[in-house]
């Protein structure tokens, strides 16, 4: 939590933003994991509302009256049965008086409050700003207050609170800048852990799970669930307990979640300490797209142009190796290089680790300008496509797969034949996946790594770490 100035200043902003009406942000809720008194711990709050209101406790609801000048607080204080079981919590109207709120009242009257101020249900549709909803209960609630049908909801959320929200929340201060540099600081004791524990014969679950017990201990927990695996082909590759084997790549991809900020880093690692010739080569690829990033990434330019940069230089680096053939351009353009790269170059990243993306992919890392391309086949998973601004936070995570299913479907069918040798590719089935991905900050000229520490990518460097283990 930050000081009150900065909620009082965000609030202030957002009601200029947006110009007239009434604002609401919904709080989370307890979440039961498979019977009510048996709750996800710890509670993750919403994070529009962590970013106007700051107060993590849940059953809470922010109110902002543009029109009346006025913000409140709904929220139902405990009583002693609660206290018994865990331990004091400050009302209501101290939350309220920390974040710089004048008024509070119980949560079942808002309905009562808000529509005095609007007249009447129908008149408050109408006034009412909210954001997207995300949780069932939360849906509810909407539901309750203003007769909107959960299935309408995404339709009737507030465009233009979507877009000021989007517009303060992709811009970082330098109080989050510093909390995400510390998290990602925990990112580094994460991954060098993995590192040092990676060797033939260890689990996958293993090693997933010490990479989570970092996060637990030092920071908030994890930001995202761990992906730990051999088949690094997967993107979302889940720990296991299959084993380790000597000869096989293992891709991690982990971050955490430190005072409300996030970090999200990807290390590709060869399991017996020594990449042989054959990963070097596809890793070095990887590598050298990656570090490029670094030197263009600045203000003014888009994202989605880096993007195509980096997949231009990895057709040209495929083609050395014999695994892509014709015009690089032309390969480019029809899609060849999503065979090896099927996601986006990145994505925002801040108080979530994908920021923002429940409000809508199209207003987060796109705008007017530069618009999603969602009918290619790899291009349609680009996440972050508009022109960069100082103080924007995105990944840098490019890498190469060798999805055996694909290469089947696109040898089947023929696709984009002129451009890839699949007799060559048939024999990097076995390969796996590799990812390299940092959290980089776009500065004043150009970017810079977050985080005071850095998780060792470099081969030569990667290889002499894991020899301590």
């Amino acid at each position: 939590m930050f000081d009150k100035n900065t909620y009082v200043q965000r609030r202030a902003e957002l009601k200029k933003l947006v110009g007239d009406g009434i604002i609401v942000l919904f709080g989370n809720n307890e979440a039961p994991c498979n019977y009510p008194a048996n709750c996800y711990a710890p509670m993750r709050q919403d994070s529009a509302f962590l970013y106007y209101f700051g107060q993590h406790r849940d059953g809470l609801v922010g109110v902002i009256d543009i029109d009346n000048d006025e913000e409140w607080l709904f929220g139902d204080d405990i009583d002693v049965e609660d206290i018994v079981w865990m331990g004091f919590t400050p009302s209501v109207k101290m939350l309220a008086f920390e974040v710089g709120i004048a008024h509070t009242a119980p949560l079942s009257t808002i309905g009562n409050v808000i529509c005095k101020k609007s007249g009447n249900r129908q008149s408050l549709r109408e006034n009412i700003h909210f954001l997207p909803p995300y949780r069932h209960d939360t849906k509810i609630q909407i539901m309750d207050l203003l007769g909107i049908h959960p299935a309408k909801q995404k339709e009737a959320a507030s465009l233009k609170l979507i877009h000021a929200v989007v517009k303060m929340r992709a811009t970082k201060e330098p109080q989050e800048i510093a909390a995400i540099d510390r998290a990602c600081d925990v990112g580094y004791a994460m991954h060098t852990t993995a590192q040092l524990l990676i060797k033939p014969g260890v689990t996958e679950r293993f090693i997933g799970g010490q990479v989570d017990g970092i996060a637990r201990s030092l920071a908030n927990g994890t930001s995202f669930a761990t992906i730990f695996s051999q088949h690094g082909e997967i993107m979302h590759g889940n720990p296991s307990e299959a084993k380790l084997e000597a000869g096989r790549l293992a891709l991690c991809d982990a971050g955490c979640e430190l005072d409300d900020y996030c970090s999200d880093h990807t290390r590709t690692m060869p399991v017996t300490g020594k990449f042989d010739q054959r990963q070097l080569e596809i890793y070095s690829i990887v590598e050298a797209c990656h570090d490029y990033v670094l030197e263009v990434a600045k203000p003014g330019v888009k994202y989605m142009d880096v993007h195509f940069a980096v997949c231009r230089m990895m057709t040209d680096r495929l083609k050395e190796l014999g695994l892509m053939k014709g015009d690089t351009e032309e390969a480019v353009r029809a899609g060849a290089h999503a065979m090896f790269l099927p996601h986006g170059l990145g994505h925002m990243m801040g108080m979530d680790v994908h920021d923002m993306e429940g409000l809508g992919q199209i207003y987060v890392g796109f705008d007017e300008e530069t618009r999603p391309n969602l009918e290619q086949f790899g291009t349609n998973c680009l996440r972050m496509g508009r022109r960069l601004e100082e103080d924007f936070v995105v990944t840098d995570e490019p890498g190469i797969y060798f999805i055996p299913a694909l290469i089947d479907e696109w040898k089947a069918s023929g696709h984009c034949k002129e451009f890839l040798d699949f007799d060559k590719l048939e024999t990097y089935k076995d390969f796996g996946g590799i990812r390299i991905e940092d959290d980089v900050l776009i500065t004043k000229d150009g970017c810079r790594f977050l985080g005071t520490k850095r998780i060792p990518y470099h081969p030569h460097e990667l290889e002499e770490y894991m020899s301590n283990n």
